[in-house]
Order: structure tokens, then sequence, then C-alpha cells
């Protein structure tokens, strides 16, 4: 049995990783500051884990959580390209300096490996596809840089200190826990929270912009894979986690309106500045390296999504 940190444990992805770590029989500490956390996601697994209530930015706490923990997957973020083009500063402070602690904390404290959360949204509006790590970035929103800046801290402390590192470039993550309220919403749970309530989806941009969208499963046994992959492929180097599977948010609406049986018409408003048009990853990388395969394609995630979705949305 061994200890594994995840930072950021009380939001979509870190309750759904949590779990996962726990159902293969280890100990979990989960490291939330509950600002975009939800306490809820925790509820079932409460008395199974360690909880720290705590931000990323305070190095002592960061050094307290990590203790005794021979892995950290780290999840912490704040989240939403359109929240960081609102507040680009907090998006920074939040996403670097507190990926900075953690990064000090493990150099320090000993933890042998760090799974970052990356994300696609590194490439850009790069019209070749599909998208492969050997592109250069091309940021077209604060969280994007900030997202890059973090990759290239995670290799610089591979390189200079031998940590451990892993960088996993998220494609459109969804599933069961993601928040489908607020401003900043991803667009599934947004589309399916209003038409369970008879509500019209808001679609920004003509609706033909496509993703490659990833079930949370897929995200949590990549991490696992990564968190136990061979040292060598541990030296900061992003990794696309994807299906390989392109989908037009058009596309999702007639596949939604099939599962719930409902007749829908959206609301088109103006493209959102930051967004990205098109998005497709090749996950060759991922194969080799981790041994990496999806599990869950987009149907099957959508049908299970929305399930969970009539569950607990009443």
């Amino acid at each position: 049995m061994a200890k594994y940190l995840v930072t950021g444990g009380a939001g979509f992805i870190g309750s759904n990783l949590a779990r996962f770590i726990l159902d293969r029989g280890h100990d979990v500490v989960v490291l939330d500051n509950f600002a975009t956390g939800k306490r809820e996601n925790l509820a079932e697994i409460a008395s199974r884990i360690t909880l720290i209530e705590g931000d990323i930015r305070d190095a002592d706490t960061v050094a307290s959580a990590m203790d005794g923990c021979c892995a950290v997957f780290h999840e912490a973020a704040l989240g939403s390209v359109p929240r960081s083009v609102a507040d680009p500063a907090t998006s920074h402070d939040v996403n670097v300096n507190g990926t900075i602690r953690v990064l000090e904390a493990a150099r320090k404290v000993g933890p042998r490996r760090i799974v970052f959360a990356a994300s696609s949204s590194a490439y850009g509006n790069r019209e070749e596809s599909p998208k492969h790590e050997a592109m250069a970035p091309l940021p077209i929103s604060p969280y994007a840089a900030g997202k890059i800046a973090c990759e290239a801290y995670m290799q610089g402390y591979a390189a200079s200190f031998g940590l451990e590192t892993v960088c996993l470039r998220y494609f459109n993550v969804f599933g069961p826990r993601q928040d489908p309220f607020g401003a900043y919403a991803a667009v599934i749970p947004a589309f399916v929270s209003r038409l369970l309530k008879g509500r019209p989806p808001i679609v920004y941009g003509d609706g033909e912009q496509s993703r490659d969208f990833c079930y949370i499963d897929n995200v949590c046994h990549a991490n696992w894979l990564a968190a136990n992959a061979p040292a060598k492929v541990c030296d900061g180097r992003p990794v696309n986690i994807a299906c390989n599977q392109r989908t037009s948010l058009n596309q999702i609406l007639s596949q939604l309106g099939e599962l719930l049986d409902v007749k829908l018409k959206a609301t088109y408003e103006p493209q959102r500045a930051g967004d990205v048009k098109h998005s497709l990853a090749d996950i060759s990388l991922a194969r080799q390296c981790l041994g990496y395969e999806p599990r869950v394609y987009f149907e099957d995630g959508l049908a299970r999504s929305i399930d969970w979705y009539k569950k607990n949305l009443g």
C-alpha cells in the first residue's frame, strides 16, 4: 500500500482520480482550498481519505500534505480559458506560482514523481491536425500560456533536480461531477443541465468548432499509468491524453436530443476570446510511453454522463 497526494482533489478530475486510487487499495491525501472544488465531490469517500484544506500557493501547507507520499497528482488549478481572459493575473498566480510551490515541496520533501495536469490549449489554433507533442506551443489565452509555463518548470526541475515529472495534456475531459453551473461551466455539463431543465443550450460560435472529448475514466487511467511508468519517460515531456476522435458541438447537440428524447433549439452567441476552433489529438506517444489506450469513447461516455446528471441534478 502506498500513499498519494492529489492536489485539487475536490474538483471534477481530482475527486474522480482519488476514487480511482482508493479502489486500487492505496491511501489518498487530498489538498484543496475549495475555491472551485466542492465538498460534495468527496462526500462518499470522506472517511477513506486524509483531507487537508489549504492553498497550493502556501509552501508549508503543500510540504505537509506531501509528507510520506510516493507521488503527486497535481490537478489543482484555476481552470477555464474565459476566466483567464477576464483575470489573467489571478490565473497566473494560482496556476504557475502554485505549481512552483508544488515542485519546491517535492524537491525538499521527496515524492519520487509528479504527474501534472497539462492542457491541449497549448496547441492554440494551429491548422495542422491531429495535434502532436512535437508541435511548438501556440497559446492564445492566458490560461494556455500558464499551462505551458508549468510544463517548462516540470522539465526544468526534472533536468536540474532529478524529479520525475510527466505532463499529461488533457483534451476536453468530461464526465460525472463536472460542474454544470456558473459562467465558466464546461460545454457538455452546461448543455445537459439546461436541457434537463427545458432550457435551450447556449453555443458560443457557430457550433462547428470541434473537440477531442475524453471521458474521465480515460484520464484517471492515464494518470495511473504515468505514476507507474518507467523513470526514463518521466523527464517532463508533454503527452496527449484523448481519444483521437473529433466531435463538433452541433453533433453533441444532435446526440443529446436523441439520448434525452427532446427537440431542442440552441441559442447561438458570439465566439469567446481565446477559444480554439478545432482540436484533435495524436495519442501515439501516450501509447508508446505509457501503454495508454482509451477505454471509454465519446458516445458511451456521453450516455454515462447523462445518467449521472439525471440522478444528481434532481
